[in-house]
């Protein structure tokens, strides 16, 4: 069965091949980070677990017991967007809300075991789609676009373009 995405996705590799094969780097950056968002949010749906849980987790993985604030920094959105991401987390049973220390203004977030058991589940999925992705690239590109890419990143952050 050929989904909607298919047929997008198709329109974009025809968009770079034969429109326009040699517009800006920003634009094929934006269409390729599209696509690989496009299927890991396929990939992480089917075990009921949305693209911006995803984000989240990624970090609780490495660091539990940041407050809503500090997560809210690490993942790059705003307090409200964060907090209604992890309210419906916590519904899901995939983290919980702590006090800590009689202090009843910040909030400390930690994983449920339902929520770490998810990191041997999700990540491999994550890499598959990256060994998908780079199928057929040299590793020698790959090293050299992931240098390029951070290279871009830490110019723009350097200029304070962000």
């Amino acid at each position: 069965m050929k989904r909607k995405d298919d047929h997008t996705a198709q329109q974009v590799l025809r968009h770079w091949r034969e429109e326009v094969p040699d517009d800006r780097l920003a634009h094929l950056v934006r269409d390729a980070a599209r696509l690989l968002t496009r299927s890991l949010q396929l990939r992480l749906a089917e075990h009921d677990v949305s693209f911006g849980h995803w984000a989240f987790l990624r970090v609780l993985w490495v660091t539990e017991g940041l407050t809503q604030r500090e997560l809210s920094d690490q993942v790059g959105l705003m307090e409200p967007t964060t907090f209604t991401a992890l309210k419906a987390m916590e519904a899901k049973g995939l983290i919980e809300r702590r006090f800590q220390n009689g202090n009843r203004k910040k909030i400390y977030i930690y994983l449920t075991p339902k929520g770490l058991a998810l990191k041997d589940v999700l990540i491999p999925i994550a890499e598959e789609l990256n060994e998908v992705a780079v199928r057929g690239i040299p590793e020698d590109d790959v090293r050299t676009l992931h240098r390029g890419l951070l290279g871009i990143i830490e110019n723009l952050v350097e200029a304070r373009a962000v």
